[in-house]
């Protein structure tokens, strides 16, 4: 279902300079038939630049291989297919992928994950554009389209003799590298609109995750990258639906203890400018001794802030949420989680 969302040609969510080079990598590839290979880290959505080069040049199908799920004996069959009777259990002649993508376009997503064994059989498909089922006689000829994905260096892998050299080299004609969420922070909130909408197609509500909200979702690396954001704005969609009040228990731990480390710092520099300015108000008083701060848990040094910004504020919340940088709804659960209320 097309959602119109803004940005999103080629299926990408976004307008940032390194989505708009990327769209202009897709165009660049689609227009031949030469092997793509698509580097990026995890989440980055290489399977969704796959299918975007395909389908702006569409021709035959699209078949995805997770070279990380062929293992065991059968892999070199579900890959090329085999012949009735060719092992034990092969009751009836089978296609493999490689066959199913003929005219189109074969997908091997994480390539590093290949064996090495089946890597000498994907570099002859390569060259010589033919492959042979197991059991058969006969080598058949083949017309398609490569595209393989990793979030492996593949020069390391090859310098520790778990890739081949001449495989990399015959797969890295037109390389695409996928930038991480984290370098395109700009494109955040257009994804996360993006989401909220898919979300709601799928049955979930829609919600305003608000200011406060949106900017500790931009100010968060993602090391998931944009799977990562999809699946925490799902999980806040889902919570929100059983109380609005929960959204932050949906988010990444690791976001939470950042939230919570920026939260800290940010009154403490508001503190020490109080202090600061009290202090050139104090006739005679030239400097204060501060004493050494003893370590607190996160849990400890969260509650002392929120009760450090309410007596600053003279017990006003809305001013105390504002000091922490937090919702006021955040504030006043985590009172209510520390006996503050």
């Amino acid at each position: 279902m097309n959602w119109s969302v803004p940005g999103a040609a080629h299926g990408l969510v976004g307008q940032t300079p390194a989505i708009a080079n990327l769209r202009r990598l897709i165009g660049k590839a689609a227009r031949h038939r030469l092997p793509v290979l698509l580097l990026g880290e995890s989440g980055t959505g290489k399977e969704v630049v796959a299918r975007a080069i395909h389908e702006a040049n569409p021709r035959g199908r699209f078949v995805p291989i997770d070279c990380g799920s062929l293992v065991g004996t059968l892999m070199e069959s579900e890959l090329f297919g085999h012949v009735k009777g060719s092992f034990s259990g092969a009751q009836t002649s089978k296609k493999g992928l490689v066959e199913m993508a003929d005219g189109g376009t074969a997908f091997f997503d994480e390539i590093g994950d290949l064996p090495l064994e089946m890597q000498v059989k994907l570099l002859r498909l390569i060259q010589e554009r033919e492959f042979r089922a197991v059991g058969a006689l006969q080598w058949c000829p083949v017309d398609l389209r490569i595209i393989a994905a990793t979030h492996r260096d593949l020069k390391a892998e090859i310098g520790r003799g778990r890739f081949r050299e001449d495989l990399y080299f015959r797969l890295n004609v037109f390389p695409v590298r996928l930038p991480p969420l984290r370098d395109r922070k700009a494109d955040i909130p257009m994804l996360i609109d993006h989401f909220l909408e898919t979300a709601r197609a799928a049955g979930l509500p829609w919600f305003d995750p608000g200011s406060s909200m949106l900017a500790r979702l931009t100010s968060y690396d993602w090391p998931g990258n944009v799977r990562e954001l999809k699946n925490a704005i799902e999980r806040m969609a889902a919570m929100h639906s059983e109380d609005p009040s929960s959204l932050d228990a949906a988010l990444p731990s690791a976001l939470m203890n950042q939230s919570r480390s920026t939260a800290l710092e940010r009154f403490s520099r508001a503190v020490a400018a109080e202090s600061s300015l009290a202090m050139e108000d104090a006739p005679g008083c030239e400097f204060v001794m501060r004493p050494k701060s003893p370590v607190f848990t996160i849990s400890e040094s969260e509650k002392n802030a929120i009760e450090r910004a309410l007596e600053a504020a003279n017990g006003a919340r809305g001013e105390a949420a504002r000091l922490l940088g937090m919702g006021r709804t955040t504030l006043y659960r985590k009172m209510k989680e520390y006996g503050l209320d």
